[in-house]
């Protein structure tokens, strides 16, 4: 029996479902570190007896789940926080967003939140906008909606797809480190999808409702829907455009084999961010996310490590273009 082995490249295809794992994860682990923190201010109260029926349901479940591993509710604290900052077994880490503007807002270096950010710096480094594809509990929510506009589309439904002008986004952050300096607070907050989703979530478990920025978040998906494809992200996100900027150089970025392309272009089609693989121009808005790597057909999309992308290496080879060009 002929033992075949998969290809690198085939096997980089498994790559968007680790993703989505990815992005599920991180999700769901704001909601349970939410209902940690809820299960270990009621044991800090000791008021088990004061608590309405739901929050007794919240705490017995919690400590029903979490007793065969700790003695002691504190001990859960090893893993705290949200993507706008946490701590993991004692290591902080911080959005390099968060800390940008912390320096804006006090116009001065607390090294020990500066230095938070450095794992999340180094990474963006080599992978680029890789927390937009794979980390972000945002990303999860808008590739959802993207999703149903796709479904849309389907339907007949006119779903804008227009190009907007992708520098707005590097405006929105200089203009939000301006205001952060005049105001003295970081002034993100507000605008940034990760940071609203954790609080919106907050809001909701904790305090039973929502706040105004569930209705920004909103309009957002209904500017991706009626407006452009994932164009908040792409346009606006003040933390992508520091993530594009950092990792503009990235290591390791996508690369085309032309040898194995066949031009079908559903790479171009995939992408969200109206990236254009088949023209290898994946350029500093690229995050890695390989949903191009898995819908290719010919596995003539993968990786690589270089600084930067490959110059237009023109048609694919078993493309018709290019053997017409090149039949005889």
């Amino acid at each position: 029996m002929e033992n075949e082995k998969l290809e690198p490249s085939s096997k980089l295809r498994h790559l968007n479902k680790l993703r989505w794992l990815s992005l599920t994860i991180v999700f769901s682990m704001l909601i349970i570190l939410l209902f940690v923190h809820l299960y270990q201010t009621y044991e800090a109260a000791h008021a088990y007896d004061l608590l309405t029926p739901t929050e007794k349901m919240i705490s017995d479940t919690v400590e029903t789940l979490t007793s065969p591993f700790v003695k002691d509710p504190e001990e859960l604290s090893v893993i705290k926080g949200n993507t706008w900052s946490g701590t993991f077994f004692g290591l902080k880490i911080s959005d390099p967003l968060s800390v940008l503007g912390q320096i804006f807002a006090s116009l001065s270096f607390y090294w020990p939140f500066v230095l938070t950010a450095l794992i999340p710096l180094i990474a963006t480094l080599l992978l680029g906008r890789f927390y937009c594809g794979w980390i972000c509990p945002a990303t999860f929510i808008y590739e959802l909606n993207d999703n149903l506009a796709a479904w849309l589309r389907k339907a007949g439904l006119p779903v804008s797809r227009r190009k907007l002008d992708r520098r707005i986004k590097y405006v929105v952050l200089a203009v939000g480190l301006v205001l952060s300096v005049y105001f003295g607070t970081v002034m993100f907050g507000s605008i940034y999808p990760p940071a609203i989703v954790g609080r919106e979530i907050y809001y909701a478990i904790a305090l039973g409702g929502f706040g105004a920025g569930a209705v920004f978040f909103l309009l957002t998906l209904l500017f991706d829907l009626m407006v452009s494809r994932r164009g908040f992200c792409r346009y606006v996100c003040p933390g992508g455009a520091l993530y594009s900027l950092l990792g503009r150089y990235r290591l390791f970025r996508i690369k085309r084999n032309v040898a194995t392309c066949n031009d079908c272009a559903k790479c171009n089609v995939v992408c969200q961010f109206g990236l254009d693989p088949l023209q290898d121009d994946f350029g500093m808005e690229c995050n890695n996310c390989t949903a191009c790597i898995a819908v290719c057909p010919t596995d003539a999309l993968s990786f690589t490590v270089s600084m930067h992308d490959n110059k237009y290496q023109g048609p694919g080879h078993l493309g018709h273009k290019y053997r017409k060009e090149n039949e005889g």
